[in-house]
């Protein structure tokens, strides 16, 4: 075999259907996915999330946005918490409190972007995840908010980045890591950087590159035709991909992968 830590998957023949056979049935079994984002513009990626996370079966789903938006949001919406808002419409620095706490109630936490560019919100995040060790999705704009922090982010286990093929190179260059990633390069040279990176770090990373949706982790990458990228910038990919792995959390991979064969 030319690459052995290379698997693909077809929508018709799944890498790990015992993944989709194992879902929990009862609701106490099922995780709880905190999904954390949203600013006074927007919230669109955390209302998709969160439909996408009660449509897959996770037993609780509770929101964190900031408080400007209290009167804005769906009815369809409700377990939603509120932070302090900072003159930008982001969460604010007084927000860490509630950030922490749905942290502690969490099996898992989504930071699913629409959180603005405030430098005041990117130093919350940041210490949010200096002091949270659970199972963490990051995706979407919540990526370049962090960037600052890109070092510990691959060095923290327990992490799954979803991002653009831009947000990986931006990746590289900020941790160092000797390759150039160009959109023009070939999938088996990026299939075999991401089999190196996912060695040298314990993070574990999707992307999209050649109509194909790349999940990486410690060492091994699936790939999986995919041609409809508007479910990743959307954040339903990374809200199924995070209740997959709430339920599978010592198997990153196998879990991601499998969100993907599901339509």
């Amino acid at each position: 075999m030319e690459h052995p830590y290379w698997h693909k998957q077809t929508l018709t023949a799944p890498l790990y259907p015992d993944i989709e056979w194992s879902k929990p049935e009862q609701k106490t079994n099922a995780g709880k996915l905190a999904i954390i984002g949203g600013n006074k513009l927007g919230f669109a990626g955390v209302a998709d999330a969160y439909q996408t996370a009660l449509g897959c079966g996770v037993g609780d789903v509770r929101v964190l946005l900031p408080d400007v938006l209290r009167k804005t949001i769906p009815a369809t919406m409700t377990d939603v918490v509120f932070g302090a808002t900072n003159p930008s419409g982001s969460l604010a620095r007084d927000g860490l409190t509630e950030m922490k706490a749905i942290g502690s109630w969490a099996t898992g936490v989504l930071l699913i972007g629409d959180a603005g560019r405030n430098s005041e919100t990117a130093i919350v995040y940041e210490d949010f995840l200096r002091d949270y060790t659970g199972p963490l999705t990051i995706t979407r704009d919540a990526v370049d908010l962090i960037k600052h922090s890109s070092q510990s982010i691959v060095e923290r286990p327990n992490t799954l980045l979803i991002v653009s093929f831009a947000q990986l190179q931006k990746l590289f260059q900020m941790v160092y890591y000797p390759k150039v990633l160009t959109f023009s390069m070939q999938l088996t040279s990026l299939v075999e950087s991401l089999h190196k990176f996912t060695i040298t770090y314990p993070v574990s990373v999707t992307v999209l590159h050649k109509d194909q949706l790349l999940v990486a982790s410690g060492g091994d990458v699936t790939s999986t035709p995919w041609d409809n990228p508007m479910t990743i910038w959307r954040g339903s990919v990374a809200a199924k991909a995070s209740a997959y792995w709430l339920w599978n959390p010592a198997k990153p991979l196998e879990a991601v992968t499998a969100s993907l064969a599901i339509n």
